[in-house]
């Protein structure tokens, strides 16, 4: 009876040590993850260049056409204004996302020096609610505030005896009304990423260099900048990289208009791939713009290992 008892508790054991065993374990608890990427981010990545080099449209009926980098010289010769579409996401990314970073700072050390203050959960939090709403529904918000016959705007502009201004119409003020929309949006989020810079700042060093008489430069300098640094420059990054693909704001805003005024990249891609249907010559555009995004994911953690590697 003994020996039965041991040789389960001997198989018993013996099943048991996959699963106690690192080089068993770590693949196990790997395996759906990396089976869920293989299937909704690798398989859709090969399917993408491949279409790219095709020209195939939903609406013909007719299969795949190979027609080799036709579709990436039809883009770099400004088919549909592709490098004034990109010029003026460039410009819409540098704007805001400086504009952002600048106000959200300025926020956090705000919040940060007056910990004291009463109210200062319920200002905190009115201050992110702009962030945790859709740009689907912001963006349609905005377009009624903006409206130039009952808008809310243009009636404080008409009580101080001015005269309506078309925000979304009016090909001057249309591309920095979307970009005010976004700064709304999203300087909140630069404002938590810098609180959270200014919470990894150990206080004892920031204690020390009070007693030692440090100004206020040098300690922003030598200590908050020091510690905070990398946690601002991956908020940057992360805005940069989601304002690079706008697309839900600006569509139930101006729809890329008046002309081509609003007409970001991602728009322009969003109109060939779901309303024109031209699916090959969207798979390139697509392309293009993940190249564009790891070049400047890549200059980013570029820039941040050469900063640490000079501390």
């Amino acid at each position: 009876m003994a020996a039965i008892i041991n040789n389960q508790n001997s198989a018993s054991a013996a099943k048991n040590k996959p699963l106690d065993d690192k080089r068993w374990l770590i693949p196990t608890l790997l395996l759906p993850v990396l089976t869920l990427f293989f299937v909704f981010n690798t398989i859709p990545l090969l399917w993408l260049l491949g279409l790219s080099f095709h020209n195939f449209s939903l609406t013909s009926g007719m299969a795949p056409d190979f027609i080799g980098f036709r579709n990436f010289i039809q883009l770099y010769f400004g088919r549909n204004d592709f490098w004034g579409d990109l010029s003026r996401t460039f410009t819409f990314v540098t704007v805001g996302v400086s504009i952002q970073t600048g106000l959200g700072v300025a926020l956090g050390f705000l919040f940060w020096g007056s910990k004291g203050m009463p109210g200062r959960r319920i200002a905190l939090t009115l201050l992110f609610t702009p962030m945790v709403l859709t740009p689907v529904a912001t963006g349609t918000f905005f377009r009624f505030i903006y409206d130039p016959t009952f808008g809310a705007l243009n009636a404080i502009i008409r009580g101080f005896g001015g005269n309506t201004v078309d925000f979304l119409g009016d090909p001057s003020f249309a591309f920095w009304s979307v970009l005010a929309v976004d700064t709304w949006m999203w300087t909140p989020f630069m404002t938590l990423m810098t609180l959270a810079a200014l919470g990894s700042v150990p206080k004892a060093e920031l204690e020390a260099a009070e007693i030692d008489g440090l100004s206020w430069s040098q300690r922003l300098r030598l200590i908050i900048l020091h510690h905070g640094k990398f946690i601002l420059m991956l908020g940057v990054l992360l805005r940069t990289i989601d304002s690079f693909k706008t697309l839900d704001l600006v569509i139930p805003m101006t729809k890329g208009g008046p002309g081509v005024q609003t007409r970001l990249v991602a728009v322009e891609l969003n109109k060939q791939a779901f309303e024109s249907f031209n699916m090959g010559w969207s798979s390139s555009y697509a392309v293009i713009l993940l190249l564009i995004s790891i070049a400047m994911t890549s200059l980013f953690v570029f820039v941040l290992k050469l900063r640490r590697k000079r501390v």
